[in-house]
């Protein structure tokens, strides 16, 4: 999909909670063998304290990239959110992070869930909204605090975090613009949480090469056939990351370097932020690319479905990078715990009444 109107990336933020847990204390919490973490290439992860969840930090993501982004907050015309851990069966996260970032009320939006790619649905919504002119600046929000089940494989990488992206028109203030993108999507049962189900349910034997690798590839294959390009084109690329060695191996199948991936493979020591996983790789690549380079951005998520985005860098990106935390900041800034304040925060402790 080309827009009719370039689309750009105006401002971009991320957010990256402080408590971490390494994963030699998970495993050592229900017995898996000390090296066993090692192959999923994720060596600690991020925990949402209490009052932390994903509307919370979605807008401290939102108010990062606002203030990259140098526009007034009532400028934007349309917010979404995409997760897959919002707090409320039923109520909005984007009134409320679009309340108190003085967004509302003349705006349009939506909670949007595809598992970890209601974000990138959201981008792809809100490019066709500006390109066709209906609205000038949408704030995109990718945010979870992902769930696991106690002692389940996925304890090991499901964490917490946020990004999000002020998208307009391209022009003056944008430092990045959308080349295209492209979608590929199937009904694929790899993952999935039924209503009032805890914790989700996954099938480990499409996990990987019918769901994860099979949408991937295609999407960016796609995208590359439409536009014309070959991995060398790219100067970057960002691929989902449900622990660090699939994108470094969906990265051999499409024929990019490591040293393409690794700038944006942030999953290895924060873990799997689900909706944000991907957007915060792109953060950490905006921070340190320079303009004229090419970024391949392909999100995915479970069901099955994966977006690929071909995503150019444009001048001035250097002189927004330092007006918010930057995600290495970000990752820098932590203080770990054990288990048990894990399970604390993470409310794995049930309450009884007696």
């Amino acid at each position: 999909m080309r827009p009719a109107r370039d689309v750009g990336i105006v401002g971009w933020g991320a957010c990256i909670p402080k408590f971490r847990i390494k994963c030699s204390e998970i495993g050592k919490t229900w017995g898996f063998p000390p090296e066993y973490h090692g192959g999923l290439i994720v060596s600690e992860k991020t925990v949402a304290n209490i009052d932390e969840d994903t509307t919370t930090m979605g807008w401290e993501a939102a108010k990062n990239a606002l203030v990259r982004a140098k526009i007034n907050p009532e400028e934007v015309e349309a917010i979404y959110v995409g997760t897959e851990s919002k707090p409320y069966a039923v109520k909005p996260s984007i009134t409320v992070i679009a309340e108190a970032l003085g967004i509302t009320p003349k705006i349009l939006g939506a909670d949007l869930e595809f598992a970890c790619r209601a974000a990138s649905e959201a981008l792809e919504a809100s490019i066709g909204l500006i390109s066709s002119g209906m609205i000038k600046y949408s704030l995109v929000i990718g945010s979870d605090t992902a769930q696991a089940s106690p002692g389940d494989v996925l304890e090991f990488t499901a964490s917490s975090g946020a990004a999000a992206f002020v998208l307009g028109p391209r022009g003056e203030n944008t430092v990045a613009y959308f080349e295209g993108s492209y979608s590929y999507i199937t009904d694929t049962p790899d993952f999935w949480r039924r209503q009032l189900a805890p914790y989700p349910m996954h099938g480990e034997q499409f996990t990987g090469d019918p769901a994860y690798f099979a949408h991937i590839i295609a999407a960016a294959k796609g995208l590359m056939n439409k536009l014309g390009l070959r991995p060398s084109d790219f100067d970057y690329a960002v691929f989902h990351q449900p622990n660090g060695r699939f994108p470094l191996k969906v990265s051999v199948k499409l024929g990019f370097p490591k040293e393409k991936i690794l700038p944006g493979l942030i999953t290895p020591m924060i873990g799997n932020t689900y909706n944000a996983s991907a957007l915060i790789g792109l953060c950490a690549v905006l921070e340190e690319a320079k303009p004229g380079q090419r970024i391949l951005l392909v999100p995915f998520g479970s069901g099955a479905g994966a977006d690929a985005y071909s995503v150019i860098v444009e001048d001035g990106i250097e002189e927004k990078v330092h007006l918010a935390p930057t995600v290495k900041e970000l990752i820098e800034d932590k203080i770990y715990i054990n288990y048990t304040y894990y399970a604390k925060f993470r409310g794995l402790i049930s309450k009884f009444s007696f």
